[in-house]
């Protein structure tokens, strides 16, 4: 069964950091591209970035470029956000998607997502 956990949501001040985690099992890690998506109160879903299954090509969406960063440690299972700078358009529930199709690239369509975290909650705000 897959099972993808997230961790890490907090409430933090703007111009703070946060790191998100993503704990996978079930599938072969390390062979399949990962993202995250985030979700604002009363709005739509957000593709955030992607990042392919060895690592080295990540992509963002503009609002978090230079400010988010996707990584992933295929020896432990896990997906990694850090966010810095944070601001309180940030404020959304974050989750750790995968797929079986290659979603690492820039605005992945949603119907490429097979499977999806239950979501880390993040609030910035003072």
């Amino acid at each position: 069964e897959v099972q993808l956990v997230e961790s890490g949501g907090a409430l933090v001040q703007p111009g703070g950091s946060l790191r998100l985690s993503c704990a996978v099992s079930g599938f072969t890690f390390g062979s399949y591209d990962m993202s995250w998506v985030r979700q604002a109160p009363g709005k739509e879903p957000e593709w955030v970035s992607s990042i392919n299954s060895d690592g080295d090509y990540t992509y963002y969406t503009d609002s978090v470029k230079g400010r988010f960063t996707v990584s992933r440690d295929n020896a432990k299972n896990i997906l990694y956000l850090q966010m810095n700078v944070l601001k309180p358009e940030d404020t959304a529930i974050y989750y750790c998607i995968t797929g079986r199709r290659h979603i690492a690239k820039m605005n992945p369509p949603f119907h490429e997502f097979d499977y999806w975290g239950q979501g880390t909650r993040v609030t910035v705000s003072s």
